[in-house]
């Protein structure tokens, strides 16, 4: 067997804000396995300070796993635990080599394209004027979720923004979730959820900044709003520590980003965890061309949650590969008449 990695920058249609500054391009890996006239693709990609695995030895263990792809998957995997974006792109590129369709990376009813999965609208953070306009695309485009994300600009105004959709559409026309990214201060945190509950909203993502457990506790405890925890579970990485944090901070929600949580074994695990003590969860895709958003979106659809799930960030970029993954009245869907692009990965 022979394995490659392969360096991709994505480069973003507009720069994208968030909490913690403005994304114009974005770093992924391709590992591309050979065998038997066969071959496989997986993706690694890293977030610029949010990933754990964001460390100057990066790609020099990308070289070691091809330079021991031959000890197969789960070896590599149990000796990856602290690259969980290059856990991932393991697992997908040995699925995807042992598939009949290298895409085909979890077989079911939505890679055959009979079946959608609903998915929240993204509004990217910006002033104003360029938040409003994102929703209102949105919901030209059907989405009945809408994820916008809080905490870069004065809260009054997004206040305003929330308040504005809620004077068009009652909860029961479109979900309302907000995503803090930790922006607000422990000693505000519950008031802020106070004024936000007031607009109906299904959940706040990550409002204060993760290692607070026991601040977090309090709040989840006392939060008129519920709390789900996203960058919270990000280099959480024992069984043990899982189960500690989940019992000592007990939200409402956890979100999975396959890519900072170990891929599909690393959210099982989590997804496992969640419904023992009664949780919800959803799954994210962390920003990967669509590569990765394929085979993230093909095992979302395996594990039959009922929420809209955050799967919607394929067109953002301008060089993305062409895939038959599409976003349509707020929902993806994988269209069988549509063709990978493969020049780039192999």
């Amino acid at each position: 067997m022979k394995a490659t990695h392969k360096k991709h920058t994505l480069n973003f249609k507009r720069p994208s804000g968030t909490s913690r500054g403005v994304l114009r391009t974005k770093e992924t890996w391709f590992l591309i396995l050979e065998n038997n006239k066969k071959w496989g693709v997986g993706e690694c990609g890293i977030l610029r300070s949010l990933s754990i695995d964001d460390r100057p030895d990066y790609e020099e263990k990308l070289k070691w796993v091809c330079d021991n792809i031959e000890k197969g998957k789960e070896y590599l995997y149990h000796q990856l635990t602290e690259f969980p974006s290059i856990q991932i792109g393991v697992e997908t590129a040995f699925a995807s080599l042992q598939a009949q369709d290298p895409f085909q990376i979890f077989q079911s009813q939505f890679s055959t394209g009979k079946a959608t999965i609903p998915i929240n609208g993204l509004i990217w953070m910006g002033d104003k004027d360029f938040m409003k306009k994102q929703i209102s695309e949105k919901l030209k485009e059907g989405f009945q979720c809408i994820k916008m994300k809080i905490g870069a600009i004065d809260f009054d105004t997004e206040i305003e923004l929330l308040k504005s959709i809620r004077k068009e559409f009652s909860a029961s026309e479109i979900e309302l979730r907000v995503d803090a990214n930790g922006a607000f201060n422990p000693s505000e945190a519950l008031e802020k959820l106070k004024t936000l509950s007031e607009l109906q909203l299904h959940s706040i993502e990550q409002p204060i900044k993760q290692g607070q457990w026991e601040e977090m506790a309090v709040l989840c405890e006392e939060t008129p709003l519920p709390i789900a925890l996203d960058e919270e579970l990000i280099g959480v990485f024992s069984s043990e520590e899982k189960k500690k944090l989940i019992q000592t901070i007990q939200p409402q929600y956890i979100i999975l980003k396959p890519s900072l949580v170990g891929g599909f074994a690393g959210s099982d695990s989590w997804i496992n965890l969640a419904e023992t003590n009664s949780i919800g969860w959803w799954i994210t895709s962390a920003l990967e061309s669509n590569v990765g958003l394929n085979a993230i979106s093909q095992y979302t659809f395996t594990k039959n949650s009922t929420l809209p799930q955050g799967l919607g960030t394929g067109s953002l970029y301008t060089n993305n590969i062409k895939s038959p993954l599409k976003v349509c009245n707020g929902t993806i869907q994988y269209d069988t008449n549509k063709q990978w692009e493969t020049a780039l990965l192999k």
